[in-house]
């Protein structure tokens, strides 16, 4: 269906997935300053803890089991690498010029994707994922399983990610951290710890969005970070790089944007003789770079000042 209330319903749904990963990219930077490029392969590694997962159980295993135990495989493997970067990779370079972590992330991207396409079994082509292929009609807009997944999933994290930063302890002091970590360090914060806990956070969500992305897509790859690492990345820039609200609301805009423009741009008669389909991934980086020539703090700011 080409309607537009199904394109917003496709757009508003690529863009939860954007958001939650999103979400991973703009809390690092909140607190440490740091852009983790390897952000995107983190997601593919939760994708592929929950493939695990899913192969070592019994066939025919019930989806309202399944779901949840992909969920938390993917979500162990997810956090481990995250706070593995954090400790083994970042940490040591903390006092280091800034490029330093930014090389050290991409280095670190790239070797993500070997180690998971050279030791993972097939690897190198898709993988099955189980796809929660079921369709509803609401109006003129139809829905999958996997999409009603993806919209409780995006709901429920942002919901406790609200709640955790605004009245648990921990959150009060990842705040303070944000803003000033040395002053918070002298007032008895452990930095240290704060910094892990961002981390393991964003490798929470990225680990729900992957488990979300197979389900949807009914297959998973070692390449697949990479794309939507650049997309999340562009979302949080979109919405304020340092602000977790804007980065769900980064993600929101930019898969409206792509899905409308895919649909309805490169369906303009001619637009096949310049690439057709494959423009659909260019209107995501020209909205980023109309954002960043007219507001480039992002739609709703940086709520953390920039540290030199």
């Amino acid at each position: 269906m080409n309607t537009l209330p199904q394109q917003l319903a496709n757009g508003l749904l690529l863009g939860s997935m954007y958001g939650l990963i999103a979400i991973g990219y703009t809390m690092v930077y909140g607190i440490v300053q740091l852009i983790n490029f390897a952000h995107g392969e983190i997601f593919m590694t939760g994708g592929f803890g929950a493939l695990t997962v899913y192969l070592a159980l019994p066939s025919g295993t019930s989806m309202w089991a399944l779901v949840p135990l992909m969920l938390i495989g993917g979500a162990i493997v997810a956090v481990l690498i995250a706070v593995g970067a954090e400790r083994f990779a970042y940490r040591p370079l903390r006092g280091a010029p800034r490029l330093a972590p930014l090389i050290t992330a991409i280095g670190l991207s790239l070797a993500l994707q070997e180690v998971v396409r050279n030791f993972y079994p097939d690897a190198d082509r898709a993988r099955a994922f189980p796809g929660l292929d079921n369709t509803h009609d609401i109006g003129s807009v139809t829905i999958k399983d996997a999409d009603i997944f993806l919209i409780l999933a995006a709901i429920t994290c942002m919901a406790f990610l609200a709640l955790f930063i605004s009245r648990s302890r921990t959150g009060r002091a990842m705040q303070a951290t944000a803003q000033d970590p040395d002053t918070a360090q002298l007032m008895g914060i452990d930095t240290n710890r704060i910094i892990v806990i961002a981390f393991a956070i964003g490798g929470l969500f990225a680990a729900v969005a992957s488990v979300a992305y197979g389900l949807k897509y009914g297959n998973i790859d070692y390449r697949m970070g990479f794309l939507m690492g650049l997309k999340a990345f562009t979302a949080a820039v979109l919405g304020g790089i340092g602000n977790i609200y804007g980065a769900m609301l980064g993600g929101l805009v930019l898969g409206v944007a792509e899905t409308l423009a895919s649909a309805y741009i490169d369906g303009i008669p001619g637009m096949e003789q310049l690439g057709g389909a494959s423009w659909a991934n260019v209107w995501a980086f020209a909205l980023l770079i109309l954002v960043l020539l007219f507001r480039p703090q992002g739609l709703l700011g940086e709520r953390v000042a920039d540290r030199a």
